[in-house]
């Protein structure tokens, strides 16, 4: 199985652009979609508060998985169970489930609440995922684990160690998975696992879930795993604040995994069962937007061409071109040359301009142009002091600047707003664009 992750926790797209996208998907070599919901789910009830205001509906996950038959795409949810989770204790209802209290970030396990709620959340997705033959259940960097004091008196009475009391609450979860949905598979991260000795892995989960694993495969092996998952990333993985994506840093990735999944037959009984190329949206609840999907097709293209090609082959390049409506690819400067005609592409190209010339176009107006740090510096604005004839020298150029990127960022707002919903449109802007173009909109202001 080859799945493409979609993590919705920032910059979730309209169902429209998943539309455009999942026959794209097909057509490259993916059959799944990973689909991290987080706050986009319609939480109902009890759980409603953990909905984002854009959150999609009922019907929109029922198009998401219409559009997923129809492309021979398996829809897998994710539903982090352990780390991860600050968009459920951020709120202040559960904050009390906390490890640390100070943290958002982690359930603490030892509170009954904790495995009530992960209940009732795990079953509003599955139930609305019917068709799913497969869930994630996340359980990767459960930071600040063992550090409250429940954790602290549970590790001292019970002689444990913070590898027990993990596996002891992912074995809660999935007994309440095997429990309720006879035949749910299940995944999971492997992070956390790789500091637990092969006996206690065994006895708790070797026959109940696939890690997606790293070359820790002989451990796996002897801990009794039949299978095993690789996760491999096509962006959101070279900076939290990354905007444009490495394609080469992304091809090497999947160079190396290859080689892994050549070493694999060596380990029988042991079978690769599938690769998830991750894509991360942020890094976590709270940080910043990463790059936007429509930015980092072309990387996808590229890694999905390259493990089913065996390697960026001729075959895997000239596939992709194609798919894409591109004339070339420079890896080394991460540049596509051509139109090209896939969703999103005109983001593609303005995200490009912003992050290529935006920046440098208005410190080269404001720094290099004498006659404004001559005339029209900032005591000079401050006090609205200024000759006419110096400042003239340098106003039409400084217009004629703003109002070009002006009428560019109104084109820029109006692409992803067919693609994203208002959140997003504005997060991304006030985290790319203003922070520039307030420079030169203010020069404007004080000029006129």
């Amino acid at each position: 199985m080859r799945l493409v992750h979609l993590d919705l926790k920032g910059a979730a797209p309209r169902v429209s652009y998943l539309e455009q996208v999942f026959p794209l998907l097909s057509q490259l070599g993916a059959n799944g979609v990973l689909m991290e919901y987080e706050d986009m789910f319609p939480f109902k009830g009890e759980l409603e508060i953990l909905r984002s205001p854009y959150a999609y509906s009922e019907e929109d996950i029922e198009r998401i998985q219409q559009l997923a038959e129809q492309h021979k795409l398996e829809v897998v949810p994710l539903v982090q169970t352990f780390g991860h989770v600050e968009f459920i204790l951020k709120h202040e209802k559960y904050q009390h489930l906390r490890e640390v209290e100070r943290f958002p970030n982690s359930f603490n396990p030892h509170v009954p609440d904790t495995l009530a709620l992960l209940k009732s959340i795990l079953s509003q997705v599955i139930e609305k995922h019917r068709r799913s033959t497969w869930i994630h259940i996340g359980a990767d960097e459960v930071f600040h684990l063992g550090e409250g004091m429940d954790s602290k008196n549970w590790m001292s009475h019970n002689k444990g160690d913070v590898g027990t009391m993990y596996l002891k609450h992912i074995k809660e979860v999935l007994g309440f998975l095997t429990a309720q949905y006879w035949g749910l598979r299940v995944l999971m991260w492997d992070d956390m696992l790789r500091k637990i000795s092969v006996g206690a892995l065994r006895v708790a989960l070797a026959a109940r879930a696939c890690p997606a694993a790293v070359p820790f495969l002989s451990k796996y092996v002897e801990s009794g795993f039949e299978a095993v998952w690789f996760a491999s990333a096509f962006k959101g993985t070279t900076g939290p604040a990354q905007a444009w994506t490495p394609l080469s840093y992304h091809l090497k990735n999947h160079l190396s995994w290859l080689k892994v999944m050549q070493a694999v037959p060596r380990l029988a009984p042991l079978r690769l069962q599938g690769v998830v190329l991750t894509g991360w949206q942020r890094y976590d609840h709270y940080s910043v937007l990463c790059e936007l999907l429509p930015v980092s097709i072309p990387s996808l293209a590229i890694c999905l061409q390259t493990l089913v090609n065996g390697g960026f082959t001729e075959e895997a390049k000239r596939k992709v071109l194609d798919v894409l409506g591109l004339e070339s690819v420079q890896l080394e400067q991460s540049t596509c040359e051509g139109r090209g005609a896939f969703p999103g592409v005109e983001i593609y190209h303005m995200v490009e301009q912003v992050n290529g010339h935006l920046k440098e176009s208005i410190l080269k107006a404001l720094e290099e142009e004498s006659a404004i740090k001559g005339w029209f510096s900032p005591y000079h604005r401050k006090r609205q002091f200024g000759n006419p004839r110096n400042m003239e020298s340098f106003g039409s150029k400084v217009l004629k600047l703003h109002d070009d990127w002006e009428s560019f960022v109104r084109d820029l707002h109006a692409q992803l707003d067919r693609i994203y919903f208002p959140d997003t449109v504005e997060e991304w802007m006030e985290e790319n664009v203003n922070p520039h173009l307030d420079q030169l909109r203010d020069l404007v202001r004080d000029y006129r």
